[in-house]
């Protein structure tokens, strides 16, 4: 059931912990929450009340990692980035300056993003409550493909929404997600991009209810959503930790994380977030610049308001309507965020920043040509802040960066973008 936020005098007295929430009506302080029609109470109440169940079930957390193991390909590593290192001592060329950079692999779990963590998890979930049919949203394509791979491995139809706009950008995961079974329907309405998806998605989902579950593929939408979802995607910040601990000795002293809808970096985040030594940072898009309708920074730009069923940050044009975005990266094109960053951040626990599309798009390049890795576009928003922020930072320090996912799928985007400068930095 909903229940009212808590008073800042409340939580104060309370002296609850960070990572002790959501509350029992959904509430990451003052946000998150239900708003929804009703026709999807009780859905929402029936997986809620499901997941409580399971949180305490070892055999199904086995069954899950047994997957993550066998199908998905973790732990995935904790990968020292010499070349990303070299370019941000370069930076201020002072031999007590630089600190040592790292990335957590992403990229290399099945699929090629940490999408695939959420959509097992959740497929496994939907057969528990006898539902055969599943649907997604998706920008970038990473979770239709995840989507679609997890409904292909555990005997699920899967239909995927997708957004016009980045049915053209990311045509190589429209043809994957097609080869693993799914229907992708692309959306016409607005500005064709992840929003109008996620609206497509919903309005299904409240007409098929009975037979269907929404894989929602961020840490966003209504209760319980926003606490599944990282719960699922909480295991790299776990192996991230006992990684660290192994390869240096101790947790890390920054970690950075994209974030849109904000998956990647609440998985990451989480297990960090009452470690209170260790700096997180989030990277939304940026953009053209800080113009509304030109970027899509919500934690930055934004203000309290309800999108697709939760109370969170979201960009707003003067009379309150949602307002357009715009990102090089699919996968960032949101103007909303989960409501556990927007309490992350009145917190102050983590600082939230953003990065232009042309800082992302040279970072793109940078990990490319320093590390023989090319990173999602959405990866490349935290490279990019990440490796100046580490120019600054003491030589014996460690910083992680969460790549993500790889970049596949942004190849003939980026080349787009880039243009001569494809050449020049060669």
């Amino acid at each position: 059931m909903i229940q009212p936020a808590p008073s800042s005098e409340e939580s104060q007295n309370a002296q609850i912990r960070l990572s002790d929430v959501p509350d029992g009506g959904g509430r990451f302080g003052s946000f998150g929450g239900m708003y929804v029609p009703e026709t999807l109470i009780d859905a929402l109440y029936q997986l809620e009340s499901l997941y409580l169940k399971v949180r305490e079930d070892k055999q199904f957390w086995d069954r899950l990692s047994d997957l993550n193991r066998s199908f998905v390909g973790r732990p995935v590593p904790l990968y020292e980035a010499r070349g990303l290192t070299r370019r941000a001592r370069r930076i201020n060329q002072d031999r007590e300056l630089g600190a040592a950079i790292w990335l957590k692999r992403e990229d290399l779990a099945h699929t090629g993003a940490h999408k695939i963590n959420n959509t097992l998890g959740q497929a496994l979930l939907a057969k528990k409550m006898g539902k055969k049919r599943i649907i997604a949203e998706t920008g970038a394509g990473q979770h239709g493909v995840a989507s679609a791979t997890a409904a292909a491995h555990l005997g699920l139809r899967c239909e995927v929404y997708m957004g016009a706009e980045d049915v053209r950008r990311q045509s190589l995961n429209v043809v994957r997600m097609k080869m693993l079974g799914a229907r992708v329907i692309p959306v016409d309405s607005g500005s064709r991009t992840l929003k109008d998806a996620t609206n497509e998605a919903m309005r299904d989902w409240m007409g098929s209810v009975e037979h269907t579950h929404y894989i929602l593929g961020s840490v966003v939408g209504p209760h319980p959503f926003p606490a599944i979802v990282r719960d699922f995607q909480s295991v790299i910040g776990r192996e991230t930790k006992a990684q660290a601990l192994r390869n240096f000795g101790k947790l890390p002293d920054s970690i950075v994380a994209c974030v849109g809808g904000g998956s990647n970096a609440a998985g990451m985040f989480y297990p960090f977030i009452d470690d209170t030594d260790v700096g997180l940072v989030g990277v939304e898009a940026g953009g053209r610049g800080p113009s509304t309708g030109e970027h899509a920074a919500p934690l930055s730009h934004g203000k309290p308001g309800v999108l697709h069923g939760s109370l969170s940050y979201v960009l707003q044009d003067p009379d309150g309507q949602t307002a357009g975005v715009h990102s090089c990266s699919a996968g960032l094109d949101y103007p909303g965020v989960g409501p556990e960053h927007s309490y992350w951040k009145d917190a102050g626990r983590v600082e939230y920043t953003d990065v232009t599309d042309d800082e992302a798009l040279e970072a793109f390049l940078w990990c490319a040509r320093d590390e023989g890795i090319i990173c999602a576009l959405e990866t490349a928003h935290a490279v990019a802040d990440a490796v100046n922020r580490a120019a600054s930072m003491h030589k014996d320090q460690n910083l992680v960066i969460n790549l993500s996912g790889r970049g596949d799928k942004d190849v003939e985007e980026a080349a787009r973008l880039l243009g001569d400068r494809l050449d020049r930095h060669a």
